[in-house]
């Protein structure tokens, strides 16, 4: 995918490495917590609903619904020059909820609830951001 975003490049830590190491390679990872099956968003050593520092990391399906969105006109660093997009909350089929942007559709043709997809935008050697596209543009 290249959307006109900016697409800067994130700081890879040691608990974040393995997810942006799949998304250059296509793929959303997400973890699941091995003491109490709760999906765990955004990636960390710990489940942020136990503690327990026994996690599993798993390919998600990529899919969700829009949960919120909303259209911004002055964005800061990086999108500082980008005319206006869109900041979205994705829920993802398999329980969580992401900050992301939408792409690849005009803000009035968007909707709660609508289906959409993850795309990856390139950011550079290490990593592609996962923004997400209605699931009926993605081929």
């Amino acid at each position: 995918m290249d959307s006109k975003l900016p697409a800067p490049a994130p700081i890879i830590s040691a608990d974040t490495a393995a997810f942006w190491a799949a998304t250059k390679k296509g793929v959303l990872l997400l973890q699941r917590c091995d003491a109490c099956q709760r999906t765990i968003w955004y990636p960390k050593a710990f489940c942020n609903a136990c503690g327990s520092l026994e996690t599993t990391s798993f390919e998600a399906s990529g899919e969700g619904e829009i949960y919120s969105f909303t259209e911004v006109h002055r964005g800061e660093t990086a999108y500082r020059e980008t005319p206006s997009f869109i900041l979205a909350m994705v829920e993802l089929d398999e329980g969580v909820r992401m900050l992301t942007n939408i792409v690849g559709a005009a803000p009035d043709a968007l909707r709660i609830g609508q289906r959409v997809r993850v795309v990856f935008d390139d950011a550079g050697e290490s990593a592609a951001l996962p923004r997400f596209q209605p699931a009926d543009k993605v081929s």
